[in-house]
């Protein structure tokens, strides 16, 4: 990993950038610096938005500015990732019938696997929560097995229903609304990601890890209209 970049944005924003290619290691610094930050809390500091490769700091330009930002940056060099040992774990129900997989056939083909050899290896590794973005509650899982990796599709699909479980190159969500999606959607899950706690809105803390389990339709707890 390199040398974080430090990058001005706007008056009110300093980006810290630790690479360019998705990268669990990199999440990690990533995630490290957000908890280091909240710590130490430094002068002016509004928000902080953690992402995957890069960190967003915004703060109030009349009580600091880019170069202060950065100099206290600095400081918390060389992080500390011991804290993120003590993530959770999750286990997530997934139905992978046709109606819920609509794309599931198609992944196969395309890896040139089983229907059935596509959900073992979907259900088999942990994943590690990334990062929340794009949507509300919308959890970027990555660790998807390179047997099964596949890009984007050229065109979103509409209406696609909440609960949707979908997979785009090393990286696996579940949906918690109503969407369009470039994504393959191989399953649903009745997992709510979102919480009603206010003070603890996601059901997944950034750096949890995640495991899929397969079931029949007729367990499924909860389906999405």
């Amino acid at each position: 990993m390199n040398e974080p970049q430090f990058k001005p944005v706007a008056d009110r924003a300093l980006l810290v950038e630790f690479g360019t290619v998705v990268d669990d290691d990199i999440n990690r610094a990533v995630i490290a610096l957000d908890h280091a930050l909240a710590r130490s809390c430094p002068v002016g500091l509004l928000e902080v938005i953690p992402a995957m490769v890069n960190l967003l700091i915004i703060f109030d330009p009349v009580l600091t500015d880019h170069r202060s930002i950065q100099e206290q940056v600095e400081k918390l060099f060389p992080l500390d990732l011991s804290g993120q040992e003590n993530a959770k774990h999750h286990s997530v129900n997934v139905c992978y019938e046709e109606q819920f997989g609509p794309d599931l056939k198609t992944v196969a083909t395309a890896c040139d696997l089983s229907v059935d050899a596509v959900i073992n290896a979907h259900s088999g590794p942990n994943y590690r929560v990334s990062m929340y973005g794009f949507a509300p509650g919308f959890a970027y899982l990555s660790g998807v097995p390179c047997a099964i990796q596949v890009p984007r599709k050229e065109a979103a699909i509409r209406d696609i229903a909440a609960g949707s479980v979908l997979i785009a190159g090393p990286q696996c969500l579940t949906t918690t609304m109503l969407m369009p999606t470039g994504w393959s959607i191989i399953g649903r899950s009745d997992v709510r990601v979102m919480t009603d706690d206010p003070e603890h809105p996601f059901l997944f803390d950034i750096g949890d890890t995640v495991s899929f389990k397969r079931i029949s339709a007729d367990e499924l707890k909860w389906v999405a209209p």
